[in-house]
Protein backbone atom coordinates (compact mmCIF):
# COMPACT_ATOMS: atom_id res chain seq x y z
CA UNK A 1 0.00 0.00 0.00
CA UNK A 2 0.89 3.69 -1.09
CA UNK A 3 1.13 6.76 1.12
CA UNK A 4 2.55 10.33 -0.18
CA UNK A 5 3.19 13.40 1.47
CA UNK A 6 4.57 16.20 0.52
CA UNK A 7 7.51 17.40 2.33
CA UNK A 8 8.97 21.27 3.11
CA UNK A 9 7.78 24.29 3.72
CA UNK A 10 4.06 24.56 5.62
CA UNK A 11 4.87 20.76 6.82
CA UNK A 12 5.68 19.29 10.00
CA UNK A 13 7.30 15.76 8.38
CA UNK A 14 10.39 15.83 10.79
CA UNK A 15 12.49 12.76 10.48
CA UNK A 16 11.25 10.61 13.24
CA UNK A 17 7.65 10.86 11.95
CA UNK A 18 8.92 9.94 8.19
CA UNK A 19 11.10 6.67 9.71
CA UNK A 20 7.90 5.77 11.83
CA UNK A 21 6.21 5.57 8.97
CA UNK A 22 8.90 3.89 7.09
CA UNK A 23 8.45 0.62 9.75
CA UNK A 24 4.95 0.45 9.14
CA UNK A 25 4.35 -2.95 7.29
CA UNK A 26 3.21 -3.30 4.40
CA UNK A 27 2.94 0.38 3.65
CA UNK A 28 5.62 1.97 1.30
CA UNK A 29 6.11 5.77 1.77
CA UNK A 30 6.65 8.44 -0.99
CA UNK A 31 7.67 11.56 -0.44
CA UNK A 32 7.39 14.78 -2.51
CA UNK A 33 9.74 17.62 -1.90
CA UNK A 34 9.63 19.56 -5.14
CA UNK A 35 5.83 19.88 -5.81
CA UNK A 36 6.20 23.32 -5.91
CA UNK A 37 7.40 23.26 -9.22
CA UNK A 38 4.51 21.01 -10.23
CA UNK A 39 1.23 21.90 -11.62
CA UNK A 40 -2.06 21.25 -10.16
CA UNK A 41 -2.58 18.55 -12.16
CA UNK A 42 0.38 16.71 -11.88
CA UNK A 43 0.13 17.02 -7.81
CA UNK A 44 -3.87 15.64 -8.43
CA UNK A 45 -1.84 12.40 -10.89
CA UNK A 46 0.61 11.34 -7.89
CA UNK A 47 -2.02 11.57 -5.14
CA UNK A 48 -4.39 9.22 -7.22
CA UNK A 49 -2.14 6.83 -7.61
CA UNK A 50 -1.81 6.30 -3.45
CA UNK A 51 -4.50 4.63 -1.23
CA UNK A 52 -3.02 7.29 1.58
CA UNK A 53 -2.21 11.17 1.92
CA UNK A 54 -0.32 12.30 4.46
CA UNK A 55 -1.10 16.03 4.35
CA UNK A 56 0.12 18.83 6.28
CA UNK A 57 -0.65 22.56 5.99
CA UNK A 58 0.22 22.36 1.82
CA UNK A 59 -0.41 22.23 -0.95
CA UNK A 60 -3.98 22.24 -0.67
CA UNK A 61 -5.07 19.37 -1.43
CA UNK A 62 -7.11 19.17 -4.86
CA UNK A 63 -10.61 19.14 -5.10
CA UNK A 64 -10.97 17.41 -8.19
CA UNK A 65 -10.28 14.09 -6.18
CA UNK A 66 -13.46 14.37 -4.67
CA UNK A 67 -15.16 13.01 -7.61
CA UNK A 68 -11.79 11.29 -9.41
CA UNK A 69 -10.12 10.21 -6.43
CA UNK A 70 -7.93 7.03 -8.72
CA UNK A 71 -6.69 4.43 -5.68
CA UNK A 72 -7.16 7.42 -2.83
CA UNK A 73 -9.58 6.50 -0.14
CA UNK A 74 -7.90 7.84 3.12
CA UNK A 75 -6.43 11.27 4.21
CA UNK A 76 -4.42 11.35 7.47
CA UNK A 77 -4.11 15.12 8.13
CA UNK A 78 -1.61 16.26 10.94
CA UNK A 79 -3.38 19.50 12.11
CA UNK A 80 -6.73 20.34 13.69
CA UNK A 81 -8.35 22.71 11.52
CA UNK A 82 -8.07 21.92 7.64
CA UNK A 83 -10.77 23.84 5.75
CA UNK A 84 -7.57 25.90 4.26
CA UNK A 85 -6.40 22.41 3.12
CA UNK A 86 -9.05 20.05 2.02
CA UNK A 87 -12.22 21.85 1.48
CA UNK A 88 -16.13 20.55 2.48
CA UNK A 89 -16.32 18.47 -1.58
CA UNK A 90 -13.26 16.25 -0.39
CA UNK A 91 -15.06 15.50 3.25
CA UNK A 92 -18.53 14.73 1.15
CA UNK A 93 -16.70 12.33 -0.79
CA UNK A 94 -15.70 8.85 -0.51
CA UNK A 95 -12.39 9.37 1.05
CA UNK A 96 -12.18 9.18 4.91
CA UNK A 97 -10.61 12.06 6.04
CA UNK A 98 -9.09 12.09 10.25
CA UNK A 99 -7.34 14.65 11.69
CA UNK A 100 -5.47 14.91 15.20
CA UNK A 101 -8.70 14.31 16.82
CA UNK A 102 -7.85 14.83 20.96
CA UNK A 103 -3.83 14.86 20.87
CA UNK A 104 -4.10 18.53 21.23
CA UNK A 105 -6.82 18.37 24.23
CA UNK A 106 -5.13 17.39 27.35
CA UNK A 107 -2.09 20.11 26.36
CA UNK A 108 -4.96 22.89 26.27
CA UNK A 109 -6.74 22.12 28.86
CA UNK A 110 -3.08 21.88 31.34
CA UNK A 111 -2.74 25.49 29.65
CA UNK A 112 -6.70 26.23 31.27
CA UNK A 113 -5.85 25.02 34.51
CA UNK A 114 -1.80 26.67 34.50
CA UNK A 115 -3.44 29.95 33.52
CA UNK A 116 -6.81 30.19 36.05
CA UNK A 117 -4.83 28.87 39.03
CA UNK A 118 -1.94 31.52 38.05
CA UNK A 119 -4.80 34.53 36.94
CA UNK A 120 -6.59 33.60 40.50
CA UNK A 121 -3.52 33.84 42.41
CA UNK A 122 -2.86 37.39 41.00
CA UNK A 123 0.93 35.66 40.21
CA UNK A 124 1.51 38.28 37.43
CA UNK A 125 0.92 41.00 40.00
CA UNK A 126 2.55 39.27 42.76
CA UNK A 127 6.05 38.32 40.46
CA UNK A 128 6.12 42.73 39.58
CA UNK A 129 6.06 43.49 43.80
CA UNK A 130 8.47 41.19 44.60
CA UNK A 131 10.72 42.03 42.37
CA UNK A 132 10.41 46.07 42.91
CA UNK A 133 10.79 45.29 46.36
CA UNK A 134 7.11 44.99 47.78
CA UNK A 135 4.67 41.99 47.08
CA UNK A 136 3.03 41.53 51.09
CA UNK A 137 0.18 43.85 50.45
CA UNK A 138 -1.20 42.20 47.31
CA UNK A 139 -4.61 40.58 48.09
CA UNK A 140 -6.69 38.46 45.57
CA UNK A 141 -10.54 37.98 44.95
CA UNK A 142 -11.36 34.03 45.97
CA UNK A 143 -10.67 32.67 49.06
CA UNK A 144 -10.12 29.18 47.59
CA UNK A 145 -10.13 27.69 44.03
CA UNK A 146 -12.90 24.98 45.61
CA UNK A 147 -15.05 27.60 46.30
CA UNK A 148 -14.64 29.33 42.68
CA UNK A 149 -17.85 29.12 40.26
CA UNK A 150 -16.37 28.30 36.83
CA UNK A 151 -18.19 28.34 33.39
CA UNK A 152 -16.58 26.49 30.88
CA UNK A 153 -17.56 27.18 26.77
CA UNK A 154 -17.50 24.40 25.16
CA UNK A 155 -17.36 20.77 26.06
CA UNK A 156 -15.51 19.06 23.35
CA UNK A 157 -12.31 17.00 23.29
CA UNK A 158 -10.09 19.75 25.53
CA UNK A 159 -13.26 21.12 27.34
CA UNK A 160 -13.67 17.65 28.55
CA UNK A 161 -10.05 17.51 29.43
CA UNK A 162 -10.21 20.42 31.50
CA UNK A 163 -13.21 19.47 33.55
CA UNK A 164 -11.31 16.16 34.27
CA UNK A 165 -8.59 18.48 35.41
CA UNK A 166 -10.52 20.64 37.76
CA UNK A 167 -12.97 18.28 39.12
CA UNK A 168 -10.90 16.99 41.93
CA UNK A 169 -10.77 21.05 43.08
CA UNK A 170 -14.14 20.75 43.92
CA UNK A 171 -15.22 23.86 42.37
CA UNK A 172 -18.65 24.49 40.81
CA UNK A 173 -18.84 23.58 36.92
CA UNK A 174 -21.19 25.40 34.56
CA UNK A 175 -21.17 24.03 31.29
CA UNK A 176 -22.51 25.55 27.96
CA UNK A 177 -22.39 23.47 24.20
CA UNK A 178 -25.35 23.06 23.00
CA UNK A 179 -24.21 19.86 20.89
CA UNK A 180 -22.88 18.08 23.64
CA UNK A 181 -24.68 15.27 25.02
CA UNK A 182 -22.36 13.72 27.73
CA UNK A 183 -22.36 16.69 30.78
CA UNK A 184 -20.80 14.72 33.90
CA UNK A 185 -23.35 14.32 36.31
CA UNK A 186 -21.44 16.42 39.06
CA UNK A 187 -21.88 19.52 36.46
CA UNK A 188 -24.76 21.28 35.40
CA UNK A 189 -25.88 22.09 32.31
CA UNK A 190 -26.53 25.60 31.09
CA UNK A 191 -28.88 26.57 28.07
CA UNK A 192 -27.37 30.17 27.22
CA UNK A 193 -24.22 32.27 27.10
CA UNK A 194 -25.97 34.47 29.02
CA UNK A 195 -27.13 32.37 32.16
CA UNK A 196 -23.04 30.83 31.83
CA UNK A 197 -21.67 34.34 32.73
CA UNK A 198 -24.33 35.44 34.97
CA UNK A 199 -23.60 32.28 36.84
CA UNK A 200 -19.39 32.13 36.59
CA UNK A 201 -16.87 33.98 38.67
CA UNK A 202 -14.45 32.63 35.99
CA UNK A 203 -15.44 31.27 32.26
CA UNK A 204 -13.05 29.28 30.72
CA UNK A 205 -13.43 28.95 26.90
CA UNK A 206 -13.15 26.20 24.65
CA UNK A 207 -15.12 26.22 21.84
CA UNK A 208 -14.57 25.83 18.25
CA UNK A 209 -13.94 29.13 15.89
CA UNK A 210 -17.42 28.56 13.55
CA UNK A 211 -19.48 31.43 12.15
CA UNK A 212 -21.91 31.13 15.26
CA UNK A 213 -19.03 31.43 18.31
CA UNK A 214 -17.06 34.38 16.52
CA UNK A 215 -17.48 37.49 18.41
CA UNK A 216 -19.60 35.46 21.09
CA UNK A 217 -18.07 36.92 24.01
CA UNK A 218 -19.43 40.01 23.77
CA UNK A 219 -19.62 43.38 25.98
CA UNK A 220 -22.81 42.45 27.56
CA UNK A 221 -21.56 39.14 28.24
CA UNK A 222 -18.45 40.33 29.75
CA UNK A 223 -20.68 43.02 32.11
CA UNK A 224 -22.15 39.82 33.43
CA UNK A 225 -18.50 38.89 35.28
CA UNK A 226 -18.36 40.45 38.88
CA UNK A 227 -15.22 42.29 39.69
CA UNK A 228 -12.53 40.85 39.49
CA UNK A 229 -14.20 38.11 37.86
CA UNK A 230 -12.09 35.94 35.60
CA UNK A 231 -11.19 34.99 31.47
CA UNK A 232 -9.64 31.85 30.15
CA UNK A 233 -8.93 31.43 26.70
CA UNK A 234 -6.86 28.71 25.30
CA UNK A 235 -9.32 27.93 22.40
CA UNK A 236 -9.53 30.94 19.71
CA UNK A 237 -9.06 34.88 20.10
CA UNK A 238 -11.82 35.71 17.86
CA UNK A 239 -14.52 34.08 19.74
CA UNK A 240 -14.27 37.13 22.24
CA UNK A 241 -15.24 40.89 21.14
CA UNK A 242 -11.81 41.81 22.17
CA UNK A 243 -12.11 45.76 22.07
CA UNK A 244 -14.60 45.15 24.97
CA UNK A 245 -12.26 42.80 26.80
CA UNK A 246 -9.48 44.89 26.45
CA UNK A 247 -11.56 47.39 28.05
CA UNK A 248 -12.27 45.78 31.29
CA UNK A 249 -8.89 44.64 31.34
CA UNK A 250 -7.31 48.61 31.33
CA UNK A 251 -10.03 49.27 33.64
CA UNK A 252 -8.70 46.75 35.94
CA UNK A 253 -12.37 45.50 36.27
CA UNK A 254 -11.59 41.74 35.47
CA UNK A 255 -8.35 39.66 35.24
CA UNK A 256 -7.52 37.47 32.58
CA UNK A 257 -4.77 34.32 31.34
CA UNK A 258 -5.03 33.67 27.20
CA UNK A 259 -3.10 31.86 25.21
CA UNK A 260 -4.64 33.26 21.88
CA UNK A 261 -5.76 36.72 20.70
CA UNK A 262 -7.06 38.40 17.32
CA UNK A 263 -5.10 38.75 15.52
CA UNK A 264 -3.10 36.50 17.50
CA UNK A 265 -0.13 39.06 18.35
CA UNK A 266 -0.15 42.53 19.55
CA UNK A 267 2.28 45.46 18.65
CA UNK A 268 5.74 45.72 20.75
CA UNK A 269 4.51 48.66 22.71
CA UNK A 270 1.00 47.53 22.91
CA UNK A 271 -0.37 49.04 26.61
CA UNK A 272 -2.15 45.19 27.51
CA UNK A 273 2.01 43.77 27.37
CA UNK A 274 2.45 45.43 30.70
CA UNK A 275 -1.07 45.18 32.66
CA UNK A 276 -0.45 43.15 35.80
CA UNK A 277 -3.82 41.54 35.44
CA UNK A 278 -3.26 40.18 32.19
CA UNK A 279 -1.35 36.84 31.59
CA UNK A 280 -0.67 36.57 27.77
CA UNK A 281 1.04 33.30 26.34
CA UNK A 282 1.42 34.07 22.49
CA UNK A 283 -0.37 31.03 21.10
CA UNK A 284 3.03 29.02 22.61
CA UNK A 285 2.10 27.32 25.62
CA UNK A 286 2.32 23.82 24.65
CA UNK A 287 6.26 22.70 25.66
CA UNK A 288 8.04 20.03 23.63
CA UNK A 289 9.38 16.68 24.65
CA UNK A 290 12.64 16.81 27.23
CA UNK A 291 15.89 16.05 25.22
CA UNK A 292 16.01 13.08 26.91
CA UNK A 293 13.01 11.47 25.89
CA UNK A 294 14.56 11.55 21.88
CA UNK A 295 13.05 10.41 19.00
CA UNK A 296 10.23 8.45 21.26
CA UNK A 297 9.15 11.65 22.93
CA UNK A 298 9.00 13.39 19.45
CA UNK A 299 6.99 10.62 17.85
CA UNK A 300 4.31 10.38 21.03
CA UNK A 301 2.94 13.70 19.58
CA UNK A 302 1.83 11.71 16.34
CA UNK A 303 0.24 9.08 18.24
CA UNK A 304 -3.06 8.83 16.64
CA UNK A 305 -1.91 9.85 13.21
CA UNK A 306 0.40 6.45 13.49
CA UNK A 307 -2.81 4.71 14.97
CA UNK A 308 -4.70 5.86 12.84
CA UNK A 309 -2.13 4.78 9.37
CA UNK A 310 -1.25 1.22 11.02
CA UNK A 311 -5.61 0.58 11.36
CA UNK A 312 -6.11 1.50 7.95
CA UNK A 313 -3.20 -0.39 6.38
CA UNK A 314 -4.46 -3.46 8.25
CA UNK A 315 -8.35 -3.21 7.15
CA UNK A 316 -9.28 -1.53 11.13
CA UNK A 317 -11.70 1.02 12.17
CA UNK A 318 -10.21 4.55 11.75
CA UNK A 319 -10.77 6.90 15.14
CA UNK A 320 -11.52 10.40 14.68
CA UNK A 321 -13.54 10.55 10.99
CA UNK A 322 -14.55 14.06 10.01
CA UNK A 323 -17.95 14.21 8.71
CA UNK A 324 -19.67 17.43 7.52
CA UNK A 325 -21.06 18.66 10.66
CA UNK A 326 -17.39 18.21 12.49
CA UNK A 327 -15.76 20.10 9.71
CA UNK A 328 -18.18 22.64 10.14
CA UNK A 329 -17.76 23.45 13.95
CA UNK A 330 -14.00 22.60 13.74
CA UNK A 331 -11.64 25.51 15.12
Amino acid sequence: MKAICFSGEGSVFSKELKNALKNIPNLELIEVTDWRNLSPSEITSLIQKCEIMIASRAPKIPEELATNPGNLKYICYLHGTMNKVIGLPIIRSSISVTNWGNSAGNGLAEASLTLLLSVFRDLPKRILAVRNGNGRNIRSMGSSISQLKIGVYGYGFAGKEFVKLITPFGSKIQIFDPYATDIPEHCSRVSTLKELFQNSQAVVIHAGLTDETIGSVSKELLALLPDQGIIINTARGAIIDQTAFFEELKAKRLRAGVDVLWPDDLPVDHEARQWDNLIWTCHQFLGSPWPSEGEEGIIRSYKVHLENINAFVNGKPLHFLIDETRYLRMT
